[in-house]
């Protein structure tokens, strides 16, 4: 059963940066999975933030995370990343990774029902 562990997530002013780590257990086949990283801010909705695909070679961002952004993966490790730079008040959230298997789309996805596994959440709160 695969299973994922977020972590990485903290307080940090505004401005400063943060690296998500999420690592994935269970499976032999790591680069079968494209990954996702989401978000939910208190009172809202969980929105996608970015995901990769198996291989690494191609990432894909909501429009509003790509300039401060980046998602990257270690597929010797198994483990994929979220680095987040210039970090606002409005970043604070329940950050998730989320997995599927990537050969049923060939394409990263960016809707929740579309991924089969979730980790737990890392809190990231950024302040003034």
């Amino acid at each position: 059963q695969v299973q994922l562990v977020e972590s990485g997530g903290g307080l940090v002013q505004a401005g400063g940066s943060l690296r998500l780590s999420c690592s994935v257990s269970g499976t032999r086949t790591f680069s079968s999975y494209g990954m996702g990283w989401f978000r939910q801010a208190p009172g809202k909705e969980r929105e996608f933030v970015g995901g990769i695909s198996g291989s690494g070679g191609n990432t894909r961002y909501a429009e509003s995370m790509k300039a401060r952004f980046t998602i990257s993966r270690d597929n010797t490790k198994d483990t994929v990343y979220l680095q987040m730079n210039s970090l606002k008040p409005e970043d604070t959230a329940v950050y998730y990774c989320a997995a599927y298997l990537y050969r049923r789309y060939g394409l990263i996805v960016d809707t929740q029902d579309e991924y089969d596994t979730w980790g737990q959440g890392t809190q990231v709160t950024v302040s003034l």
